[in-house]
């Protein structure tokens, strides 16, 4: 592997093993081995160092004294504890974001919307997922309000560290599309408030979703149709 460069040293380390945590090279609960990837980036360990503290303000790796440095590893509490964090905070950006859209942040988001529709049609859970992330995507910047996005952004690379889909449960899709058309309802006739409690809804559903499959999974017999590769996605 090529060494990395100057500036911003840390940095650059620090988004390298980022991405390697998101694709799971690096598995939840694994050991950090610093060493190798010290050799492997051509660096001293210093900036390696660095480059952790980074994730692990991120909680994307934890620092045990005297152990090392390990992945974070999500227990069903901590997916307890985090979806309703984003529940309320999507839920005010769908609020001030409804006080704010204008007639072509409204065009735009039936847009996407269309899209959510012609792909739950098929049933491509993946074009479904991406057009999703796109509509909350659009719903936070037109919200105005870099904080609340900040804060949803940091949460975002957390759920990361887990890969289930709540959209492969069967039933989801649809129940996601439905919860999506009453959203921008809310938003067409500029109902704040609604718009508010429908978004916060829709984030606890995709949790309740998750939880289902995560219990059918610790039950013998068949289980929801799961694919490699799969991240926890709220749709």
């Amino acid at each position: 592997m090529n060494s990395i460069a100057q500036p911003a040293l840390y940095l650059q380390v620090a988004e390298r093993l980022r991405q390697r945590i998101f694709a799971h090279e690096l598995a939840p609960g694994a050991w950090v081995d610093e060493q190798t990837l010290a050799e492997q980036y051509g660096i001293s360990r210093t900036p390696l160092r660095e480059a952790l503290k980074v994730l692990a303000s991120e909680g994307l790796v934890t620092l045990k004294p005297r152990r090392g440095c390990y992945v974070t590893e999500l227990a069903e509490r901590d997916l307890d504890d985090i979806f309703p964090l984003m529940a309320l905070l999507e839920g005010r950006c769908a609020f001030e974001a409804t006080q704010k859209t204008q007639p072509a942040d409204l065009k735009r988001l039936e847009a996407l919307h269309e899209k959510l529709e012609r792909h739950a049609a098929k049933g491509d859970i993946n074009g479904f997922f991406e057009v999703n992330h796109d509509f909350h995507q659009a719903l936070q910047e037109l919200s105005g309000n870099r904080w609340l996005k900040q804060v949803i952004d940091d949460l975002r690379k957390v759920l990361k560290l887990t890969r289930r889909d709540s959209l492969r449960l069967e039933g989801r899709l649809k129940q996601s599309l439905e919860e999506h058309r009453h959203i921008l309802a809310a938003i067409r006739e500029r109902d704040a408030a609604s718009a508010e409690a429908l978004m916060h809804a829709h984030l606890l559903s995709g949790r309740a979703a998750l939880a289902k499959m995560q219990a059918a999974a610790l039950t013998p017999g068949p289980s929801p149709a799961r694919g490699r590769g799969e991240q926890v996605r709220h749709g």
